[in-house]
Order: structure tokens, then C-alpha cells, then sequence
């Protein structure tokens, strides 16, 4: 398996696990009693939340797997 066949590999695994968090979010939102557009941006805050984290992760595993 090549390494960009990898590294594409784990960037869709992020973005779908992104795409869960936020969808389980915005529903527990709505469920709670919130508005669609409010939960519509606790759906979207959780997505750019868990992208910033994997971004932050794997900045951190770059420097020590150097």
C-alpha cells in the first residue's frame, strides 16, 4: 500500500468520524428542544471541532514520529 494511498485512507476516516459526531450532535440538539438552525450550528461546530482536534493530533504525532 503506497503512502498517500494511506494518508487518504485516514483523512476520509477522519471526515466521516467528523460527519457521526456532528449528525449525533445536532440530533441531541434538536431532541433537547433546540431550533433547527440552532442545532444545525452545534452540528457544525461539532464537525470544525473534531477536524481542528485530528489537525492538532496528528501535528503532534508528526513531531515525534520524526
Amino acid at each position: 500500500m503506497t503512502r498517500l494511498a494511506v494518508v487518504l485512507l485516514a483523512a476520509a476516516l477522519v471526515v466521516m468520524f467528523a460527519l457521526l459526531a456532528a449528525a449525533a450532535a445536532g440530533t441531541l440538539a434538536r431532541l433537547d428542544g433546540a431550533t433547527y438552525p440552532a442545532a444545525l450550528m452545534r452540528a457544525a461546530t461539532t464537525f470544525a471541532a473534531v477536524l481542528t482536534l485530528a489537525a492538532a493530533i496528528t501535528g503532534v504525532l508528526a513531531q515525534f514520529l520524526r
